[in-house]
């Protein structure tokens, strides 16, 4: 038994470690992505446009997830790799750039103890193994989306559609469902943000939510199974319904000003995963 929990400790400690140098990584992705695709968006419409050469003086410097360096965005002055260990460097630099003394966004730190804190959960959750290690990266990755969709009113293809064909990959073993509950869930999340949004368009002539929705939706349903569905929904709207309030009554928020539906999609697909069997059973019982 000591030797077991040693184990657990060991392994969530180093998903905990993991999840600070992910975290690390998702604050370029939530920053980077997006400009790449509106880059790409600009290219794409310069091509179609007739305009898709360009001067050898106006060719644009690499900008991906790799490059160029992470620098402050107040003085240039690139970030080294001392200034750029997890939440460390944020409180030995008192959230301050070093040359400038320009404030550091507090999100950065924040978001790399989020993931940390989400793969300590994951491992106390499932326990040492591959079923620990998947919910981890399906946590991470919702953290991501949702900070995205927050920012930007995006949900990238690049990020959901690898989302759902790893969760059926991962259920081709039955790590979190059987794999005809996971293909059935699958179709069943995308149809159903799919209705709702057709069903809204045609009575109001608006848009109630984007497509990256029903993807997120099918998603989630690929590793939780179709089973899940119906507590992701009902939780998701509860929350938003209740922010989305709050938002109009406190905040002064807009009531046309469109509110992004994925954070709560996310953040109800994390509750699932963790006690989705015991919430289904408060309501099916």
């Amino acid at each position: 038994m000591t030797s077991l929990l040693l184990r657990a400790d060991f392994f969530g400690g180093m998903l905990g470690v993991l999840g600070l140098m992910v975290g690390s990584f998702l604050n370029v992705v939530i920053y980077r992505l997006p400009k790449m695709m509106e880059a790409a968006w600009r290219a794409q419409y310069a091509e179609t446009q007739g305009d898709a050469g360009k001067g050898e003086d106006e060719v644009e410097p690499a900008f991906n997830l790799a490059k160029p360096r992470s620098r402050c965005p107040h003085c240039g002055h690139p970030i080294s790799a001392l200034e750029n260990i997890p939440v460390l460097s944020y409180l030995c630099l008192r959230g301050k750039c070093r040359v400038c003394r320009a404030p550091i966004s507090p999100r950065y730190p924040l978001i790399e103890l989020a993931a940390a804190l989400l793969g300590l959960a994951a491992a106390w959750r499932f326990g040492p193994g591959v079923q620990a290690a998947a919910a981890a990266a399906l946590l991470w990755t919702l953290l991501a989306l949702a900070v995205i969709d927050l920012d930007t009113q995006l949900l990238p293809d690049v990020i959901t559609l690898p989302l759902l064909w790893g969760g059926l990959l991962l259920n081709l073993s039955g790590q979190f469902v059987p794999l005809s509950q996971a293909v059935v869930g699958a179709m069943a999340g995308y149809l159903a943000l799919w209705s709702v949004y057709w069903l809204f368009k045609l009575v109001t002539g608006k848009e109630g939510m984007g497509y990256g929705d029903f993807k997120l939706l099918a998603a989630l349903g690929a590793w939780l199974g179709w089973i899940m569905l119906p507590a992701i929904v009902l939780i998701s709207s509860l929350v938003g319904a209740l922010v989305g309030i709050a938002l109009i009554l406190f905040a002064r928020h807009g009531r046309h000003i469109p509110i992004p539906f994925g954070p709560y999609l996310a953040a109800a697909g994390m509750i699932a995963l963790f006690w989705g069997e015991e919430i289904n059973r408060l309501y099916l019982g």
